[in-house]
């Protein structure tokens, strides 16, 4: 394990944030006099950052809303996030003991998410989780965001490691289409925000729980 790169995507792989995105995404839609949406409309676009899931939410009303009207409300949605970031937002079950035992066994961990990097730093803060990653690169810490391979080239990079020697655990098609587009393996939680079940987007590995992970890992052999 001492020379892997372990590169984890952070909503719907580390940590269920559905609750708190929910709940800033029903915010802003309140402002506007619309009604609540549920996690399962909204989650699966968590990959792809917090106005693709605003703009989802909106519907048709968005489009009778100015371009200053959009970037206020996504502004509010920052600003109730931030402010109610791990209100009910977890870790999945088993997370913390397998990172616990991957870094006891030498392993450097990283995360890659298109969550902004204030945004993701102040998640793993919260949580006691930030302890436990050589890099955390977010949408805007590099010149590039998943589904571009060099996010996820550039978060190994960050961390001190090798691409050849590296695996990606994701939830969603933007995570496992990023880590095949740069070559690197693949291991696809089911528990995830995704509008397909991951099985169907043929990644190198499904685990169901946690528990699973070390097993996935070694059958990879990176």
């Amino acid at each position: 394990m001492k020379d892997l790169t372990l590169v984890f995507d952070l909503d719907g792989t580390l940590v269920n944030t559905a609750p708190d995105l929910t709940a800033a995404t029903n915010h802003v839609l309140a402002q506007v006099g619309l009604a609540p949406i549920s996690a399962a409309e909204l989650l699966p676009l968590t990959g792809q950052g917090a106005k693709a899931m605003v703009d989802r939410a909106l519907g048709p009303a968005g489009a009778k809303l100015s371009e200053a009207e959009h970037s206020d409300l996504l502004a509010r949605f920052f600003d109730y996030y931030g402010r109610h970031i791990a209100v009910g937002s977890e870790p999945y079950e088993g997370t913390i003991a397998a990172l616990e035992h991957l870094s006891r066994e030498g392993a450097k961990l990283a995360v890659c998410t298109n969550k902004k990097e204030n945004m993701s730093r102040a998640l793993l803060d919260a949580l006691d989780m930030t302890k436990y990653f050589a890099a955390i690169a977010g949408r805007d810490t590099l010149p590039v965001s998943k589904p571009d391979p060099g996010h996820l080239l550039g978060t190994i990079t960050m961390a001190g490691g090798r691409a050849d020697r590296a695996v990606m655990i994701g939830d969603s098609r933007t995570d496992i289409a990023t880590a095949k587009a740069a070559n690197v393996p693949v291991i696809a939680v089911s528990f995830g925000y995704t509008d397909t079940p991951v099985r169907d987007l043929d990644p190198d590995i499904v685990i169901d729980h946690y528990s699973e992970l070390l097993a996935a890992i070694a059958s990879l052999k990176p």
